[in-house]
């Protein structure tokens, strides 16, 4: 999982641009590996792949088909497990940037993957919105059309649990790769005062409660990056519901959405 080719040739995205056909695996060891240091117990997925994983691995299907990562940050996610990948099981992953749209900050850029189980059955669907900054316009606002929230109220929803994010365990979860989430000052030229949270990791915490609670087959959320979360930032797991009936959850710092999901449907 991860491994990244040597000599890649960038390009700009542009719509309709097709990833390259590639296999992969999530290992149990990497799984543990990568859960444990956010402090999840691993147990809580079995012998399935997290599916929190399949953003980043989205990601770097685009990375090695020629689209650089550097300076990007997750807007929108939407990800559908159809089906569980199991742990160890090679999956096919295919692609493409879907919509390229102007924004005062750079350029929005939508792509959708699907990864095939060994089997070739339809087993994840991963959308993304990411916005790629241009540097000319650091000091300009504005990623386009923003979504409605899924959480009005952060006060009526139940705490499930605490996380507290420091440099070690957002460094130690990727080091490598896009440096705003692990340089300061790659970071502070993208405009943050801190290293940030790659959107994955945070994606982590709301998938092992759902995971905990239900141990789904299949899952469908979208998922909103409503606010960066720093390396030191103190969060809280916050749901929408009780018993069966979960409709949404998020990531909260100081009283305000940082992550949130909106539930469609788990099974």
């Amino acid at each position: 999982m991860w491994e990244q080719s040597e000599n890649i040739e960038w390009i700009d995205p542009y719509e309709g641009f097709t990833f390259r056909e590639q296999t992969t695996v999530v290992e149990t060891s990497e799984q543990t590996r990568l859960l444990e240091v956010c402090g999840i117990d691993p147990a809580d997925f079995g012998n399935v792949a997290d599916p929190s994983f399949f953003i980043g691995i989205a990601i770097h299907a685009g990375v090695q088909s020629g689209i650089s990562s550097e300076g990007n940050v997750n807007m929108v996610q939407s990800l559908i497990q159809h089906a569980p990948i199991r742990l160890d099981e090679e999956f096919t992953i295919t692609g493409k940037v879907v919509k390229i749209e102007p924004v005062p900050r750079g350029q929005a850029e939508t792509s959708e993957i699907l990864f095939t189980g060994a089997d070739g059955r339809p087993a994840i669907t991963a959308k993304r919105t990411s916005l790629r900054p241009d540097p000319a316009k650091r000091d300009a606002r504005g990623a386009g059309a923003k979504p409605l929230p899924v959480v009005e109220d952060v006060s009526r929803l139940r705490k499930l649990s605490d996380v507290e994010m420091t440099p070690d365990r957002v460094t130690g979860y990727r080091s490598d790769g896009n440096a705003i989430h692990y340089d300061m000052n790659a970071a502070n030229a993208g405009g943050f005062r801190a290293p940030i949270i790659g959107g994955g990791m945070g994606v982590h915490y709301l998938a092992a409660a759902i995971w905990r609670e239900f141990s789904p087959q299949s899952v469908d959320l979208d998922i909103y990056f409503r606010r960066p979360v720093f390396w030191d930032d103190a969060l809280s797991v916050m749901v929408d519901g009780r018993g069966a009936d979960w409709t949404a959850i998020c990531l909260a710092k100081d009283g305000k959405v940082a992550t949130e999901a909106r539930i469609n449907g788990i099974g």
